[in-house]
């Protein structure tokens, strides 16, 4: 099996070919370009280099949100294209648990945060029981206030012992001073090379996705947003 893996939901670009257990190969790129302009060429990249013939792919893993609405635009996009022209299925794999996936076998609470601005994070708490692969979850995704998101994390781990929380996320420098001055119990922030998005953890979770039949058609792939746009919003403002 297979599994091509694209993130754009973020800052960082990424492009995996994960095939059974084995990471084939993986190209993350942090800079200022848009995903626009990178994903595709890394994509040929990557295909070039392990000379990768993309009628072998079995399915497509794409982020599927929430995230930047352009980012996730462009993925989609990519995905659905790929997938009509190779008719292969493609594999939603939500941004948060994608994250979460990065800080595999730890043992506490892992809660993603990525800045939604003013105050808010798209957030969720995961956990990995012995010999999972698939993240476990706390607290669904959703979109929410920090310190509303930190006084909820106290108190799940006062009601179940939990060992602490690792966070991981481009909310971290954002927010890392509310939640040394907010949060009472343990906490630690993953290390760089797996605070951010990473298109491996994307395909790996698509494999695990595919073998139990998680498929969606490329016609009918949407990313989910959690919430509207500023545009939407305003345009919804103006309206009223």
């Amino acid at each position: 099996m297979k599994i091509l893996g694209l993130d754009s939901s973020g800052l960082v670009a990424g492009i995996a070919v994960v095939e059974d257990d084995t990471l084939l190969a993986e190209y993350n790129v942090n800079y200022k370009k848009t995903h626009s302009q990178t994903l595709l060429p890394m994509l040929d990249e990557v295909r070039k280099m392990i000379e990768l013939d993309m009628e072998s792919v079995d399915a497509i893993a794409i982020s599927s949100g929430p995230g930047s609405f352009t980012g996730l635009r462009i993925g989609a996009a990519t995905a659905k294209g790929l997938g009509l022209a190779l008719n292969i299925p493609l594999v939603e794999v939500p941004t948060l648990e994608g994250l979460a996936f990065n800080v595999w076998g730890n043992s506490g609470l892992i809660c993603p945060i990525m800045d939604a601005r003013r105050n808010q994070v798209y957030t969720g708490v995961y956990r990995f029981e012995a010999n999972q692969t698939i993240p476990g979850i706390v607290k669904e995704q959703c979109a929410m206030d920090i310190q509303e998101l930190l006084q909820e994390l106290n108190s799940l781990s006062a009601q179940n012992d939990f060992c602490g929380v690792v966070f991981v996320g481009d909310g971290i420098p954002v927010y890392k001073e509310v939640i040394a001055e907010k949060l009472t119990i343990p906490y630690s922030f993953a290390p760089a090379g797996k605070n951010r998005q990473c298109a491996s953890s994307i395909a790996a979770l698509g494999a695990a996705y595919f073998a139990e039949g998680r498929l969606c058609s490329a016609m009918d792939h949407k990313p989910e947003y959690l919430r509207e746009s500023q545009a939407e919003r305003e345009r919804a403002n103006k309206c009223s």
